[in-house]
């Protein structure tokens, strides 16, 4: 009777389609082609005890079941049960044997520079210089480069596998580099059309960030918990900062970015409630409520890169910055309860200086900015909410909710438009974009461009004549529009297109994209 109750039991569970298997099969059946076989990363960050120190047992096994939101993270309740996603994150709570080491060394030996490739003295084609797009394209990790003006393809050349984050331009446009999920950093020449040389600066990475001066790219890492400096000359290492809070604790990199008059990088981080500010300019770190740099000079340091520590109210992983980057909006993407609000940091004294009402986990660092009666706003998608939040930058008041079709993940727009573009990126109307009036914040237009197909991220040329959109599939497009009477103009195939990147509106910092 045992036996026979037992074998009715797995016929049960078969039939309900509950895997059988024990959570390291179940790993490598249903996540090891994103996170890796070695747990290390690939698309999907690294899962092991050093990543996941921060979110709950509770909280993991959901996000294996119900996916997780502002990430490609699908759901696996399908295919597994309760016990099932429990024993899984119980297994990725278990330490590795080892991880490896991934220092200046282990950087430099990873370091391939194009032995064929030679610097031209002009570009090789004919297309104004400022006005080159590029196209990400992970359906088969390449990227298109675009002339602006006839949407031509000037070229297509591979990548490291699963490209994150915007890739970032020297400021003269030329080069471009470009940064993928396992921590391949490679330096492109736009005027030869040629790969100059790669490096791995992490094991698992998040973003980059130029320098304002050009000479310095930096590298957030997941894994290790570093941020790694690279000369933009020859990609070798300038440094490799471990992150650690006040109190010894590692953190990951969120993100960094750059903070152009300030000379520095700011970067989120993950762990710890601190934001780091690293400087590689004439200008040192100023701690303190009396001391701002642009008053008191430069102190001599004997430091290359010092750090500035400021430390803040909770976690702060995801920032947009102001005009003058003297202030940073903050708040939190993680799945542990925070997200509902954010806050605004001066920089200066560093020091919170408001509190933001952001409801619905915002994507600031997608935010964008522009003049309307006379002051500043600012707008964001939220990633749980189908709104976009609509703050006044003098006051750090929301003056508006707009709400929208479903959770967003990307607002654009140009100097020169009078429209945000904003995507509805989750949820079943994942094939909208709406269009919304800077003035009225009023929505004047949902673009549907192809019924049942994920739209996403606008990028618009130089002059703001025409507004990209991607067909996030892999048998996507570029769809172009003309900006003002919104209607289609061409559509170019791509292979899941993604990000798109304008030379001009990236260097010179337009209002309308991110930085």
């Amino acid at each position: 009777m045992k036996i026979g109750r037992v074998l009715a039991t797995l016929v049960a569970i078969s039939a309900s389609g509950f895997a059988l298997a024990g959570p390291q099969e179940d790993y490598g059946q249903y996540c090891a082609s994103c996170h890796g076989a070695d747990r290390l990363g690939g698309t999907g960050p690294a899962l092991i005890p050093e990543t996941l120190r921060r979110f709950r047992d509770a909280g993991l096994s959901q996000v294996v079941l119900n996916g997780r939101p502002a990430t490609q993270m699908p759901a696996f309740g399908e295919f597994l049960d309760q016990p099932g996603a429990d024993a899984i994150v119980a297994w990725l709570k278990t330490p590795l044997d080892s991880v490896p080491p991934w220092g200046e060394a282990e950087i430099m030996a990873s370091r391939q520079m194009n032995p064929d490739y030679v610097a031209v003295d002009a570009p090789v084609w004919d297309s104004d210089p400022m006005n080159i797009t590029l196209v990400v394209e992970t359906g088969d990790h390449h990227v298109s480069v675009l002339d602006g003006d006839t949407f031509d393809v000037l070229d297509r050349f591979p990548t490291p596998f699963a490209v994150h984050g915007g890739p970032k331009y020297d400021p003269t446009g030329r080069y471009v580099f470009i940064m993928s999920r396992d921590g391949w950093v490679q330096k492109y020449d736009i005027y030869g059309l040629r790969e100059v040389g790669r490096v791995r600066a992490g094991l698992n990475s998040r973003n980059i960030a130029m320098s304002a001066d050009g000479k310095w790219l930096a590298v957030a890492n997941y894994l290790p918990n570093t941020l790694t400096i690279l000369s933009t000359e020859d990609l070798s290492v300038a440094k490799v900062q471990e992150i650690k809070g006040k109190d010894g604790t590692p953190s990951r990199v969120s993100a960094v970015y750059q903070a152009p008059p300030r000379e520095s990088f700011v970067l989120a981080l993950k762990d710890v409630p601190e934001i780091w500010e690293i400087f590689y300019g004439a200008n040192p770190p100023q701690f303190g409520f009396g001391h701002d740099w642009r008053i008191e000079g430069p102190v001599p340091q004997d430091t290359p890169f010092p750090v500035r520590r400021i430390s803040t109210k909770g976690y702060l992983d995801d920032f947009f910055f102001d005009q003058s980057y003297e202030y940073i909006m903050g708040a939190s993407r993680s799945d542990t309860g925070e997200g509902t609000g954010g806050q605004v940091i001066d920089l200066v004294i560093g020091q919170k200086i408001a509190d933001l009402d952001l409801p619905g986990m915002p994507h600031l660092s997608s935010g964008i900015t522009w003049e309307r009666n006379g002051t500043t706003i600012m707008a964001t998608p939220h990633i749980r909410d189908g709104v976009v939040s609509v703050i006044d930058m003098s006051t750090w008041e929301t003056i508006k909710l707009i709400e929208t079709e479903g959770p967003g993940f990307f607002a654009r727009s140009h100097e020169t438009s009078p429209y945000i573009w904003v995507d509805v990126f989750f949820g079943p109307n994942k094939d909208k974009m709406h269009v919304i009036d800077k003035q009225s914040l009023e929505i004047v237009a949902t673009l549907q461009p192809e019924p049942g197909k994920t739209v996403a991220h606008v990028e618009f040329t130089r002059d703001g004549r025409y507004a990209l959109v991607s067909i996030w599939e892999d048998d996507g497009a570029v769809i172009v529009y003309d900006a003002k009477t919104l209607e289609e103009v061409r559509r170019l195939p791509m292979r899941k297109p993604s990000g798109k990147y304008n030379v001009w509106n990236k260097i010179t910092f337009s209002e309308g994209t991110s930085h």
